[in-house]
């Protein structure tokens, strides 16, 4: 209650002695219920933008500034984060997409594949963290390449991105709607697709809070499940399932470890990279992190983690306890949990209900895409707007830091859900899913390129390392591979896309269903360098200031140092728990 409804409450309770207690109580309970609907009311106002408009600043300077202190409400708890890190990128690409590159490749070609590209990820996530720690700025990794880069190419990669996830948002209500008919067949999806389309912009309409409790929720559900599924893959493969006895490797043997060949390695690189999307959120909400220095440097390490123990561990598993010729794995789409090999290999064991569980942990994944999706999307498309790269009115930020009209943009282009009522879905949405397949090979590369270049900068400006509070682990050098390794994925999809496994030649339609995003990037960084004409950012000029919440360097150092003298005095086991966690 407001002071002034405070003051008045005693007026009527001093000044009226005809009032009665029962009045008193309904009165004051009435400006409280006022009071609360006034701040909702006020909650959407906008958010005040106008000290950045002063004229003295590039276009650049204005757009590292309104990112940088973007009123973007700093909710996100260390847990959110860590979760995040942890199960964000668990999804159908693990669930359900593994069984395509099993069927494709061959158990090696998956564990090669998923292990090359796990490095890789870890390299671009290092990278990524030491940048978001120093620069938690709103748009994250599209802010960077317009700083770093080059604005034409920011602007190419912050729609490259957005677009992914206005795509994915109504891709993964119908898989939602697909998911469900595991155990209802009878109702039409489009109901089911509506439910799910609700429920996910509920939650983000919670704003930063809501997407990071549901995430905390989703992930941890998902990391439980992945962690039971390799529990019990090691029994059945010891043969302490219902049916068949032990296992093994027999699978490796016969039909064998690869399928394809080296193409078929190459086919599952792409998959690979599609299951591990979303990985880089953590660094996109670093800018709604109380303390992204303390919370961001622990969510970057534990990525080890996630890539070794939930995607290595339990495909390891998938391969020892499903062959790549299983008839059940061929001809499904990414979205048929008959198809997965998680559900397949417990199937196959004679165990009856489990399938259902893990039919609703997919349900669970599908769900946490979609509301990663939204979050994706709008936080995007608000830097995007704050740089001059979208529309202004995409930039609204209420009082709550909830990017409204960026919402709105995710929410109306997932009524395109709804196609899943008509008999033309699966040819809208193979030309939808087009537009994101290589999507996060492009962002992550350009991750690794603005680390390369900042820490160019750096020394061209006579500055050291030792300013940074996070420092990547794998240094400049993970960035060179985590780039060169990015673009031998898109050398592998353009091959795959072209000449598809099973093909007799070069195939048009396939090849534009696969490499769709590359010509829209080119086109999109070629049409704003034609009409804008920005300059490539120069290394000695480059602003590496600007969006620091640490301000004071000595002060900094001093703590930095203070945390490794402390670091130093524990014994080997912390250090090393440290290191990795």
């Amino acid at each position: 209650m407001s002071n002034h409804d405070k003051d008045f409450k005693q007026t009527i309770s001093y000044d009226d002695a005809k009032l009665e207690e029962g009045q008193i109580n309904t009165i004051e309970t009435t400006l409280e219920s006022q009071s609360r609907f006034q701040r909702f009311k006020n909650s959407f106002k906008p958010a005040d933008f106008s000290q950045y408009e002063d004229h003295n600043l590039t276009p650049v300077e204005k757009a590292a500034l309104a990112t940088a202190n973007s009123p973007l409400s700093r909710s996100l708890k260390g847990r959110h984060l860590q979760m995040i890190a942890i199960g964000g990128s668990i999804g159908t690409g693990l669930f359900v997409g593994s069984g395509k590159a099993l069927s494709n490749g061959g158990p090696a070609s998956l564990l090669i594949a998923f292990s090359l590209i796990g490095v890789m990820l870890y390299c671009t996530i290092q990278a990524l963290g030491e940048l978001s720690v120093r620069f938690p700025v709103s748009g994250a990794f599209a802010t960077f390449s317009t700083r770093f880069i080059d604005p034409a190419w920011g602007f190419a990669m912050g729609w490259n991105y957005a677009m992914m996830w206005l795509v994915v948002f109504p891709l993964e209500v119908v898989a939602a709607s697909i998911t469900i008919q595991f155990w209802n067949t009878t109702t039409n999806p489009a109901v089911w697709a509506t439910i799910f389309y609700v429920v996910i912009v509920a939650i983000n309409l919670f704003g930063v809070k809501g997407y990071g409790e549901a995430e905390f929720i989703f992930s941890l559900i998902k990391v439980i499940a992945v962690i039971g599924f390799i529990i019990l893959g090691i029994i059945i493969n010891c043969g302490g399932g219902p049916q068949g006895g032990y296992l093994g490797g027999t699978y490796w043997k016969n039909p064998g470890a690869f399928n394809h060949g080296f193409k078929g390695l190459c086919s599952v690189f792409v998959t690979g990279a599609f299951s591990f999307t979303g990985t880089e959120l953590v660094g996109l909400a670093s800018a709604e992190t109380e303390n992204p220095r303390k919370t961001l440097p622990t969510a970057c390490k534990q990525v080890f983690w996630r890539i070794t123990l939930f995607y290595l561990i339990s495909l390891t598993m998938v391969g020892l306890l499903v062959p790549y010729d299983d008839p059940q794995l061929l001809g499904a789409s990414s979205v048929d949990v008959a198809a997965s090999p998680f559900v397949i290999a417990i199937r196959n064991a004679g165990i009856k209900v489990l399938p259902s569980i893990i039919n609703a942990v997919v349900l669970i994944a599908v769900l946490s895409v979609g509301n990663s999706a939204v979050y994706g999307c709008s936080r995007t498309v608000a830097a995007l707007s704050a740089q001059g790269h979208a529309p202004k009115i995409l930039s609204y930020i209420d009082r709550e830091g909830r990017p409204l009209f960026g919402i709105a943009l995710s929410s109306i282009f997932g009524l395109l859900c709804f196609v899943t009522a008509s008999d033309k879905q699966n040819e809208v949405f193979a030309w939808l899913l087009s537009l994101t397949g290589l999507s996060s090979i492009f962002t992550w590369g350009s991750i690794c390129l603005c680390h390369i270049r900042f820490r160019a900068a750096l020394k061209a400006q006579g500055r050291s390392t030792d300013e940074l509070a996070f420092a990547s682990q794998v240094g400049i050098i993970g960035s060179y591979f985590g780039l060169v390794f990015n673009c031998l994925v898109l050398v592998a999809q353009f091959w795959t896309g072209l000449f598809p496994l099973g093909g007799s030649g070069a195939d048009a339609k396939n090849f534009f269903q696969a490499y769709l995003a590359a010509p829209i990037v080119i086109f999109c960084y070629t049409a704003y360098k034609v009409v804008k004409r920005p300059r490539f950012q120069d290394l000695k000029t480059m602003d590496l200031d600007t969006g620091r919440r640490e301000i004071d360097f000595e002060l900094l150092k001093q703590e930095i140092a203070e945390e490794k003298a402390y670091l130093a005095s524990k014994n080997f086991l912390y250090r090393t728990y440290k290191f990795w966690c």
